[in-house]
């Protein structure tokens, strides 16, 4: 199957990580993105649309079909932020913008980038809020619905929007994955999965860092285990 997937959040770190993945691989022969900026890219399989307004789609809602993936990397850190700021961004904006696609494209598999150790009855803010929007989000009609959990990333060396946060803790990297094995996922294993998970499926709805690592890896050949 070949992908033709629309990507939110190309202009931050996780975002743009999968989008460089998607243009490199062979089964994603499309990709609209959408974002208040634009992604700095241009490629033959790219197209982009700059928006003001993402709580407001019916402007653009007619360039959305035909479409059978969404990679929705677009979110906040709750760090300094308010319950209702955190929840706009994290909880209505998503659900308002995969209620939409999920009219316009039922066939579609909804990748969400949530966060390790959500939770919808957890005790901090961010669990909670993204705990719910994982939930709500798989209850749309969609085809498919993962919610992907990733922990400590390793950034993709020469993208554009790394966090100054990742670029320091690099040299930590190793030393994190002797320590605590399988708690270190790279964006091209993010990525990767996200493009397997649209073209073969993966038992889980809920990836957490070990099942990305898993979905990440390409088929063996036939007739190999």
């Amino acid at each position: 199957m070949k992908i033709k997937a629309i990507i939110t959040g190309a202009s931050g770190m996780v975002g743009e990580g999968v989008l460089y993945e998607c243009l490199q691989h062979n089964d994603v022969e499309e990709v609209l993105v959408i974002g208040r900026r634009s992604c700095g890219y241009t490629h033959p399989k790219l197209k982009e649309i700059v928006h003001a307004d993402m709580y407001n789609l019916s402007s653009i809602e007619d360039q959305l079909e035909d479409y059978n993936a969404c990679f929705f990397c677009l979110g906040m850190s709750s760090v300094g932020v308010k319950e209702p700021e955190f929840t706009k961004v994290t909880y209505d904006l998503t659900m308002h913008f995969a209620n939409m696609l999920s009219k316009l494209n039922p066939e579609m598999t909804f990748c969400y980038v949530s966060g390790r150790g959500t939770n919808e009855t957890g005790k901090l803010m961010w669990q909670k809020v993204k705990g719910k929007t994982e939930s709500d989000l798989m209850k749309l009609p969609f085809k498919q619905v993962y919610n992907f959990r990733p922990g400590v990333i390793k950034a993709t060396k020469g993208l554009k929007h790394i966090l100054p946060l990742y670029k320091w803790l690099s040299w930590m990297l190793p030393i994190i994955n002797t320590i605590a094995p399988n708690s270190v996922v790279t964006l091209k294993q993010i990525g990767d999965a996200m493009i397997n998970a649209a073209t073969r499926g993966y038992e889980k709805k809920i990836l957490e860092l070990k099942d990305i690592i898993a979905l990440s890896n390409p088929l063996p050949p036939k007739g190999e285990t």
